[in-house]
Parts: structure tokens; sequence; C-alpha cells
């Protein structure tokens, strides 16, 4: 089991937050996705804004948050405005 510290992206804080939703490990987080991880810090905090869901992918895929490319930032954009 990976921590969620280890993947890009991903401090203190925002392991913090997930842990809370109950995602533990960097493999959890792979698993259910960027967006069902999202949408459970949504459900408990309606303030997470896009910039997390960009933090989620970015930690996933392994690329820094503000380099997604712009058709992944605008599929998330339009995923957490529907929320």
């Amino acid at each position: 089991m990976t921590e969620l510290t280890s993947l890009r992206n991903i401090g203190k804080a925002m392991e913090k937050r997930l842990k809370a939703v109950d995602i533990t490990t960097a493999e959890q987080l792979r698993e259910i996705g960027s967006k069902e991880a999202f949408f459970r810090l949504k459900s408990q905090d309606p303030s997470v804004c896009s910039v997390f869901l960009y933090t989620l992918e970015g930690a996933i895929s392994d690329t820094e948050y503000n380099r997604l490319p712009e058709d992944v930032r605008r599929e998330l954009r339009d995923f957490s405005d529907s929320l």
C-alpha cells in the first residue's frame, strides 16, 4: 500500500481530506478515479472547487495539476459544474 503523499500534488492537507472520505492509499485513489474522489470530497464540503479535481487527476496521471491538457481540464470542469 502506497502513501497518498507519494503522489504528485498530494500534500498532508489533501491526504487528510481524502482519508476523511475513506480514501487511504494511492492505489485506492487510482482505482476509484479523480471524479469519484472529487464527488466524495464535494459531498463532505460543498466549498471544494474544481482545482481539487485537477489536483486529483494530476496525482493519478503523475502530472502537475496546472499542466493538464486543456481538453482534460475542460472535461473535468464540466463534471465539476454538473455537481
